[in-house]
Protein backbone atom coordinates (compact mmCIF):
# COMPACT_ATOMS: atom_id res chain seq x y z
CA UNK A 1 0.00 0.00 0.00
CA UNK A 2 3.18 2.49 0.92
CA UNK A 3 4.86 1.58 -2.25
CA UNK A 4 1.68 2.36 -4.45
CA UNK A 5 1.04 5.55 -2.63
CA UNK A 6 5.07 6.67 -3.68
CA UNK A 7 4.15 5.74 -7.15
CA UNK A 8 0.67 7.56 -7.66
CA UNK A 9 1.14 11.04 -5.26
CA UNK A 10 4.03 12.33 -6.68
CA UNK A 11 3.63 12.03 -10.42
CA UNK A 12 -0.44 12.55 -10.41
CA UNK A 13 0.47 16.17 -8.03
CA UNK A 14 2.90 16.77 -10.76
CA UNK A 15 0.78 16.32 -13.49
CA UNK A 16 -2.37 18.13 -11.80
CA UNK A 17 0.30 21.84 -11.15
CA UNK A 18 1.83 21.01 -14.79
CA UNK A 19 -1.71 21.23 -16.70
CA UNK A 20 -3.12 23.86 -13.66
CA UNK A 21 -0.64 25.88 -14.82
CA UNK A 22 -0.52 25.58 -18.63
CA UNK A 23 -4.42 26.35 -18.57
CA UNK A 24 -4.78 28.45 -15.57
CA UNK A 25 -1.28 30.15 -14.90
CA UNK A 26 -2.15 29.00 -10.90
CA UNK A 27 -1.02 26.13 -9.30
CA UNK A 28 -3.70 25.24 -6.74
CA UNK A 29 -2.74 25.16 -3.05
CA UNK A 30 -3.66 21.87 -2.85
CA UNK A 31 -1.49 20.01 -4.99
CA UNK A 32 1.88 21.15 -2.88
CA UNK A 33 -0.15 20.43 0.09
CA UNK A 34 -1.11 16.59 -0.52
CA UNK A 35 2.45 16.60 -1.67
CA UNK A 36 3.75 17.22 1.88
CA UNK A 37 1.05 15.82 4.08
CA UNK A 38 1.25 12.72 1.93
CA UNK A 39 5.59 12.61 2.62
CA UNK A 40 4.58 13.14 5.62
CA UNK A 41 2.26 9.99 5.91
CA UNK A 42 4.03 7.76 4.00
CA UNK A 43 8.06 8.28 4.75
CA UNK A 44 7.21 6.88 8.53
CA UNK A 45 5.39 3.99 6.81
CA UNK A 46 8.10 3.40 4.06
CA UNK A 47 10.24 2.60 7.28
CA UNK A 48 12.53 5.93 6.65
CA UNK A 49 14.70 6.56 9.75
CA UNK A 50 13.64 9.86 11.66
CA UNK A 51 16.76 11.37 11.02
CA UNK A 52 16.55 10.84 7.23
CA UNK A 53 12.95 12.28 7.58
CA UNK A 54 14.50 15.36 9.05
CA UNK A 55 17.31 15.70 6.35
CA UNK A 56 14.00 15.90 3.67
CA UNK A 57 12.02 18.52 5.49
CA UNK A 58 15.53 20.15 6.07
CA UNK A 59 16.06 20.24 2.39
CA UNK A 60 12.46 21.86 1.41
CA UNK A 61 12.97 23.92 4.26
CA UNK A 62 16.48 24.75 2.51
CA UNK A 63 14.48 24.88 -0.94
CA UNK A 64 11.40 26.84 0.52
CA UNK A 65 14.02 29.52 1.76
CA UNK A 66 15.34 30.24 -1.93
CA UNK A 67 12.43 30.25 -3.64
CA UNK A 68 11.03 32.45 -1.11
CA UNK A 69 13.94 34.58 -1.76
CA UNK A 70 13.56 34.44 -5.49
CA UNK A 71 9.41 35.10 -4.87
CA UNK A 72 10.52 38.32 -3.37
CA UNK A 73 12.43 39.72 -6.11
CA UNK A 74 9.86 38.95 -8.71
CA UNK A 75 11.31 36.32 -10.60
CA UNK A 76 9.28 33.68 -9.34
CA UNK A 77 5.59 32.94 -8.44
CA UNK A 78 4.62 31.70 -5.80
CA UNK A 79 3.08 28.56 -6.87
CA UNK A 80 6.08 27.66 -8.75
CA UNK A 81 7.76 28.17 -5.20
CA UNK A 82 5.55 25.77 -2.78
CA UNK A 83 5.01 23.35 -5.69
CA UNK A 84 9.27 23.14 -6.14
CA UNK A 85 9.92 23.13 -2.30
CA UNK A 86 6.76 20.39 -1.74
CA UNK A 87 8.08 18.47 -4.46
CA UNK A 88 11.91 18.97 -2.83
CA UNK A 89 10.97 16.41 0.55
CA UNK A 90 10.30 13.60 -2.15
CA UNK A 91 14.28 13.65 -2.85
CA UNK A 92 16.00 14.82 0.39
CA UNK A 93 19.63 15.72 0.66
CA UNK A 94 21.70 14.02 -1.96
CA UNK A 95 22.29 13.80 -5.56
CA UNK A 96 19.15 13.16 -6.63
CA UNK A 97 18.30 16.50 -5.37
CA UNK A 98 20.51 18.20 -7.38
CA UNK A 99 19.59 16.11 -11.12
CA UNK A 100 16.01 17.61 -9.69
CA UNK A 101 16.91 20.89 -9.79
CA UNK A 102 19.47 20.86 -12.84
CA UNK A 103 16.64 19.32 -15.01
CA UNK A 104 13.66 21.89 -13.54
CA UNK A 105 16.42 24.42 -14.45
CA UNK A 106 17.29 22.88 -17.83
CA UNK A 107 13.86 22.63 -18.66
CA UNK A 108 12.85 25.87 -17.42
CA UNK A 109 15.35 27.17 -19.79
CA UNK A 110 14.15 25.32 -22.94
CA UNK A 111 10.98 25.66 -21.85
CA UNK A 112 10.61 30.26 -21.32
CA UNK A 113 12.73 30.43 -25.05
CA UNK A 114 9.72 28.32 -26.43
CA UNK A 115 6.89 30.18 -24.83
CA UNK A 116 8.62 33.33 -25.92
CA UNK A 117 9.11 32.06 -29.20
CA UNK A 118 5.41 31.58 -29.58
CA UNK A 119 4.33 34.67 -28.43
CA UNK A 120 6.76 36.43 -30.41
CA UNK A 121 4.82 34.90 -33.60
CA UNK A 122 1.32 35.00 -31.56
CA UNK A 123 -0.46 36.50 -34.55
CA UNK A 124 0.69 34.37 -37.25
CA UNK A 125 -0.62 31.30 -34.69
CA UNK A 126 -3.71 33.03 -33.95
CA UNK A 127 -4.63 33.74 -37.52
CA UNK A 128 -3.59 29.69 -38.61
CA UNK A 129 -5.70 28.68 -35.79
CA UNK A 130 -3.72 26.71 -33.70
CA UNK A 131 -5.14 24.93 -31.01
CA UNK A 132 -3.11 26.73 -27.70
CA UNK A 133 -4.02 27.95 -24.46
CA UNK A 134 -4.41 31.44 -24.26
CA UNK A 135 -2.56 31.33 -21.06
CA UNK A 136 0.34 30.73 -23.54
CA UNK A 137 -0.15 33.23 -26.01
CA UNK A 138 -1.59 35.93 -24.35
CA UNK A 139 -0.04 36.06 -20.41
CA UNK A 140 3.05 38.08 -19.66
CA UNK A 141 4.10 35.15 -16.87
CA UNK A 142 5.53 31.76 -17.63
CA UNK A 143 4.05 28.59 -16.13
CA UNK A 144 6.88 26.90 -14.66
CA UNK A 145 4.80 24.33 -12.90
CA UNK A 146 5.10 22.60 -16.24
CA UNK A 147 9.31 22.45 -15.74
CA UNK A 148 8.99 21.61 -12.30
CA UNK A 149 6.70 18.57 -13.30
CA UNK A 150 8.80 17.25 -16.29
CA UNK A 151 12.10 17.78 -14.26
CA UNK A 152 10.36 15.87 -11.36
CA UNK A 153 9.09 13.37 -13.29
CA UNK A 154 12.87 12.77 -15.21
CA UNK A 155 14.53 12.63 -11.16
CA UNK A 156 11.70 10.70 -9.38
CA UNK A 157 13.30 7.24 -10.43
CA UNK A 158 16.56 8.53 -8.77
CA UNK A 159 14.38 9.81 -5.88
CA UNK A 160 15.34 7.75 -2.11
CA UNK A 161 11.76 7.29 -2.14
CA UNK A 162 10.83 6.00 -5.34
CA UNK A 163 14.08 3.35 -5.08
CA UNK A 164 13.11 2.47 -1.30
CA UNK A 165 9.18 1.67 -2.88
CA UNK A 166 11.10 -0.76 -5.20
CA UNK A 167 12.95 -2.30 -3.16
CA UNK A 168 9.96 -3.59 -0.67
CA UNK A 169 8.72 -5.28 -3.59
CA UNK A 170 11.47 -7.48 -4.25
Amino acid sequence: MTAAAIFVVFPLCLAIAAFSDLFTMTIPNRVPLILVISFLIVAPLSGMSVPVIGMHLSAGLVVLCACFALFALNTMGGGDAKLLSAATLWFGFDQSLIFFIGCVGVIGGFLTLFILMIRSQSNTILAIGLPLPNSLLLAKKIPYGIAIAIGGFMAFPYSPMLINALETLK
